[in-house]
């Protein structure tokens, strides 16, 4: 039997105070590994590390940063196979979902060193005569993620990899869930050569060490993947010391299909959007409005698409629907399908669950009276919504609290203009999934999905302060 330890300052580390948790196998309820749990003394020494290494990190030139990150991809590439049984084995990924995730990672990572050598400044106007005027950008600190157990190790690489590359030290705060994937992370690092101090990972207890670690002077900005209401609570105490934050939250995110798309191929981007990893993922296609010509027709073609996706073993190469990572998340699920279907709307498929495992569902005839129609589920589960029209149905779509991720399939150019634009999400994906996501794209939502932009350049900008600085090259006269 494994067992992690803590990362700190460049060493595995016993916590403090003592604690273990016994990491199970949501699949199987098989114990896989046991994981130190950090303290507040532990979560002392990650703050105390990662500060120390901010001088030197911070003043460490691009092509250092960038040589880290591009063997830190080797080192994850050459372990996808082991890294992959890890996922499957701790956070229930299918084979597919879990071998993408990490091969996914290691293009971050390659992403990332190339963005080394692109953090801009400019040269600006001068405001007086004889003066150099410039913007430009500075490492923060250190940065403090916290990230979430449905992809927690690409949502984890997303942010330590250009936080790193920017020049700030990392604390990473893992799921509870899905802690070891958290550690396996630092032992790339670790092989790829990463100075002491400048990568930290501590799963620990939010009760006992999230508010210390939020809380820290020492700490300049605070990442966070996860719910809404946790990343309210974060934001507002990030908020008393003036800390930068980034949070992707939750989403509850529409799909529109108009009458020119076909159905079928609309219920294949449909039911992949839908039924990824279990529908554990904030960009899931949780809404689908359909207008009226195409309504019936289209949840023909989703129910047959959800019944034929495999349920089951995630270690076999065919399974598409794994285990819920929480066994009792199937109580939460039936209480939305149960106030549904009271108030309305039609079980047309799944609605059932056998142990961890929850069949993929449909429900037709969802109106925003349900709380379905508004509330995260994150489960196998997809409300489709009848639309009069396109305009009834922009209307359905930005009714709702979340603005995360939305999509729109037609081909009707003029429609996909006029609507993409007024769609209220962060991102808009016009005849694809709302379950796109890419390396270099601005990644983020609006609303109650949060603030700030990953990928690319965009997480750069965040993980860097703009400063102007100016130099007078010829003697100013003061006006006194």
């Amino acid at each position: 039997m494994r067992e992690y330890k803590l990362y700190i300052g460049g060493a595995w580390q016993d916590n403090t105070d003592g604690e273990v948790m016994d990491d199970f196998n949501p699949a199987t309820g098989e114990l896989m590994a046991r994981v130190h749990m950090a303290g507040a003394a532990d979560a002392e020494k990650a703050l105390a590390a990662a500060h120390a290494a901010r001088a030197v990190w911070g003043s460490a030139q691009p092509d250092v940063r960038e040589r880290l990150l591009l063997r830190a991809a080797d080192v994850m590439e050459a372990r996808a196979e082991e890294l992959t049984e890890l996922m499957i084995a701790e956070s229930g990924s299918a084979r597919y979902k879990a071998r993408g995730e990490v091969l996914g990672s290691a293009g971050v990572l390659r992403v990332a060193a190339g963005e080394c050598r692109r953090v801009h400044g400019e040269v600006l106007q001068p405001t007086a005569a004889g003066q150099v005027s410039m913007a430009v950008r500075a490492p923060l600190g250190v940065v403090l993620g916290i990230t979430p157990f449905n992809y927690p190790l690409i949502l984890a690489v997303k942010k330590l990899a250009y936080a790193i590359g920017a020049g700030d030290p990392f604390i990473l705060k893992p799921s509870p869930l899905t802690p070891a994937i958290g550690l396996a992370i630092a032992e790339v690092f670790e092989a790829a050569g990463l100075p002491a101090g400048v990568l930290n990972v501590v799963p620990g207890r939010s009760e006992v060490i999230g508010d210390l670690l939020v809380d820290d002077p020492r700490v300049k900005m605070v990442t966070f993947t996860g719910s809404s209401a946790v990343g309210r609570s974060i934001a507002v105490r990030a908020a008393r010391d003036l800390k930068k934050v980034a949070m992707e939250l939750g989403g509850k995110n529409p799909m529109i299909v108009l009458a020119d798309y076909g159905a079928e191929k609309a219920a294949d981007i449909a039911a992949y959007g839908a039924f990824c990893h279990q529908g554990q993922v904030c960009m899931a296609t949780s809404r689908i409005i359909v207008e009226e010509p195409v309504y019936e027709t289209f949840c023909a073609a989703l129910v047959r698409r959800a019944e034929g996706l495999k349920v089951g073993d995630p270690r076999e190469e065919d399974t598409i629907i794994g285990p819920l990572i929480q066994p009792n998340k199937w109580e939460f699920i039936d209480g939305q399908i149960a106030d549904a279907v009271g108030k309305g709307a039609g079980l047309l498929t799944g609605g059932r669950h056998e142990g961890p495992w929850y069949w993929p569902t449909v429900l037709s005839g969802v109106t925003p009276e349900m709380r379905i129609f508004h509330e995260e589920t994150f489960g196998p589960v997809t409300s489709v919504v009848r639309a009069r029209d396109a305009e009834h149905a922009l209307a359905l779509c930005n009714d709702n609290e979340y603005g995360l991720s939305a999509a729109l399939l037609t081909h009707d150019l003029e429609k996909a203009w006029s609507l993409s634009l007024r769609m209220e999400a962060g991102m808009v994906h016009v005849n694809d999934t709302t379950f796109l996501s890419g390396t270099t794209a601005p990644s983020g939502g609006v609303k109650f999905s949060g603030f700030g932009r990953e990928g690319g350049r965009y997480s750069m900008e965040d993980f860097t302060e703009l400063k102007w600085l100016t130099m007078q090259v010829e003697d100013k006269k003061m006006p006194f």
